[in-house]
């Protein structure tokens, strides 16, 4: 145990975590009946490019639809990588919309804390702006030498962020 004390984020239950495609709405009811603790509606490697607006309104659609909550789920999305042009759209229109109905985001491909503090800040501002009380989390992917080299850094990067994920996939490949 550390003797360097610091408020911890929500802890939340994560015994085990599905991915669902955001451009296969037809699995969001599956998901959601699932025993996983943690389900996350992907918008990044799981649609295809030209899928990537009409999945982001059907996950913008099932937050608003089905109650994951209600169902003891914590609920997340995995938007597109801060160097495409996904993904400011992902973050505002998942926020303003369905910002009260989300557990975190998933920030993939996370390579330095100023990655983190972009999206804190942006989430930040969206929950000010729209007095939402619900406080989204953060999660970040590290999947690649950089983020690796910079871990110590992006653990300690927000407030928000409540779990690291390790991209194994990236690594084996």
């Amino acid at each position: 145990m550390s003797h360097q004390f610091y408020k911890s984020a929500k802890p939340r239950l994560q015994r085990s975590e599905l991915a669902v495609p955001a451009s296969s709405p037809q699995m969001f009811e599956k998901a959601l009946l699932s025993d996983s603790d943690y389900v996350f509606l992907d918008l990044e490697d799981a649609v295809a490019p030209n899928d990537k607006i009409v999945a982001r309104e059907n996950a913008i659609k099932a937050l608003k639809e089905l109650n994951w909550r209600e169902k003891g789920k914590t609920i997340s999305v995995r938007i597109n990588g801060l160097d495409t042009h996904y993904m400011y759209r992902d973050l505002v229109d998942i926020m303003e919309q369905v910002g009260n109905k989300l557990d975190t985001i998933l920030v993939p491909k996370v390579g330095t804390k100023c990655d983190v503090y972009l999206v804190d800040c942006l989430i930040t501002q969206i929950e000010d702006n729209k007095k939402l009380k619900n406080k989204v989390g953060i999660e970040c992917l590290i999947e690649t030498a950089l983020g690796m080299s910079n871990i110590k850094e992006i653990a300690k990067s927000s407030a928000r962020l409540e779990a690291l994920h390790f991209g194994v996939a990236d690594y084996a490949a």
